[in-house]
């Protein structure tokens, strides 16, 4: 279905110009972002000349395709308005601010939540809507603005007063009490400790099954449920301190989640207000945690300079505040964005910085609950990526083969992840029965998980092979994995 406007769509006919998208290279991509989504397009190269030429309207998601579309190839945002279909049914653009102001941040974070669930009842999802409209940068302004002042100087947080008496509340204030009933909520210590056990076992659950196992749809529930009333609560700053951080780690895990599972507009949305909420609870470790995470999106995303400038973010505001453990999380994790960039010199400099600093770490330190992950294997493992990266078959031999020496039950999907990065170190190495072997073992274990990324890490080192085709081993190992790759997303 579709409605005309009154005339062409001049805008829309510039911006593809702008772009150099062709009428058959649009419909091209929005049909692929439907379908990524779930969606059955059949657009056509005349389907978008009259959209250009006759003013014509696509019902549904379709407009927030286009835009997702032709953002994708300007590599920014392109609002609706941009290219003529503003009239169209509004795309919720919620998680994309980073307020300066705590009451309007409470509440850029709260809509975020409402608006998952509601997407989720309603079938097919909010982030079908939401059309795929990842854009590193949308990531600038919240790295700015962190890096400017990663603190605010309170967030106190009193209930409305009674009718009749004169203080005035702030306007963001009653904005949050519209539509709820009786006094706000008065939260304690003993709720934010509710909200801490849940990330953790979320963390763990996630670390064994992946982020598109039923259980990870159990965090945005939860930060519906129990997060958002508890931040439209009262709280002395205190308290408000530690709220805002065990939200931001809850938010910050449902963006890791759905990173995990290829959402990545969800994913960008959920860092975002994840790293303002770490702001609000003056904890700056842990916005350098969501800065990492950034990081590792951007450059999985292709954006490796821009995935360099938010690891080292992260890095510049926690010298002498963060644990050793934790600086030499983020000096991996700019390794991983500099090995992308192709810098192999500042890589390793980044990944000798990083063994460092874990070699300086000591196990009486105040590390972060939220980074129990981390251990020297995990550094063997991504430095093992950086070789691979770096095309140095030998170093993601030797990295590799730390990476795998105590695989357990608690960290299943990075095990699947360290075997297919062995087994592209074998084929490299000119190693085919080892390659497939690993290859092998690499389909077993992400058979046992649910993760988009696994999954295309095994797609990879089938592309890999694909010269190998007729091997009898090569061929086992595609139908091993046929089933893996045919499954829904």
């Amino acid at each position: 279905m579709s409605r005309e406007l009154r005339g062409p769509n001049e805008k829309l006919g510039t911006v593809l110009a702008l772009a150099g998208i062709s009428n058959a290279g649009l419909a091209r991509r929005v049909n692929d972002l439907g379908a990524q989504r779930g969606l059955t397009l059949r657009y056509d190269k005349t389907s978008v000349a009259r959209w250009v030429s006759k003013g014509m309207v696509p019902q549904g998601a379709a407009p927030h395709l286009i835009a997702a579309a032709i953002a994708s190839k300007l590599g920014r945002p392109v609002p609706l308005h941009e290219i003529g279909l503003a009239d169209a049914d509004p795309a919720p653009e919620v998680g994309l601010a980073f307020p300066r102001d705590i009451g309007q941040a409470v509440r850029s974070a709260t809509d975020l939540y409402r608006l998952d669930l509601a997407g989720r009842r309603g079938g097919g999802g909010i982030w079908q809507s939401l059309a795929g409209s990842f854009a590193v940068t949308a990531y600038a302004t919240p790295a700015s603005r962190w890096l400017i002042s990663p603190a605010d100087s309170s967030v106190a947080r009193e209930p409305a007063p009674a009718q009749g008496q004169r203080h005035q509340q702030p306007p963001h204030h009653q904005q949050h009490q519209a539509g709820l009933s009786g006094t706000p909520q008065r939260v304690a210590h003993s709720d934010v400790k509710k909200l801490r056990e849940a990330a953790d076992d979320a963390r763990r659950w996630d670390s064994k099954y992946g982020g598109g196992d039923w259980r990870s749809s159990m965090v945005p529930e939860c930060l519906r449920v129990d997060a958002a009333p508890l931040l439209l609560g009262a709280y002395t700053d205190e308290v408000g301190r530690a709220l805002f951080g065990a939200a931001a780690e809850l938010t910050r895990l449902a963006g890791w989640m759905a990173f995990d599972t290829g959402q990545q507009e969800a994913a960008q949305r959920y860092y975002i207000q994840a790293l303002r909420l770490a702001r609000a609870a003056a904890d700056v470790p842990l916005g350098g945690y969501v800065l990492a995470s950034m990081s590792l999106q951007a450059t999985y995303r292709g954006f490796a300079d821009e995935g360099v400038d938010l690891a080292q973010a992260a890095l510049e505001r926690n010298r002498g505040l963060a644990t050793a453990r934790t600086m030499s999380f983020f000096r991996l994790v700019e390794a991983r964005a500099q090995a992308k960039a192709g810098d192999g010199p500042a890589c390793g400099a980044a990944l000798r910085a990083s063994e460092g600093w874990l070699e300086r770490s000591r196990q009486g330190d105040c590390d972060p609950s939220w980074l129990d992950f981390y251990s020297y294997e995990r550094f063997a493992a991504d430095a093992a990526e950086c070789y691979r990266d770096l095309k140095l078959p030998r170093q993601v031999r030797r990295f590799t083969e730390h990476a795998l020496a105590c695989p357990t039950e608690e960290f299943v999907r990075s095990h699947g992840l360290r075997l297919v990065v062995s087994a592209v170190a074998e084929l490299e190495s000119g190693n085919l029965d080892a390659a497939c072997a690993a290859g092998t073992r690499a389909v077993e274990v992400a058979g046992r998980i649910s993760s988009a990324r696994t999954t295309e890490y095994v797609r990879d080192l089938l592309h890999r092979l694909e010269p190998y085709g007729d091997e009898p081993r090569v061929v086992e190992l595609r139908e091993r994995a046929r089933p893996l790759l045919v499954a829904p997303a």
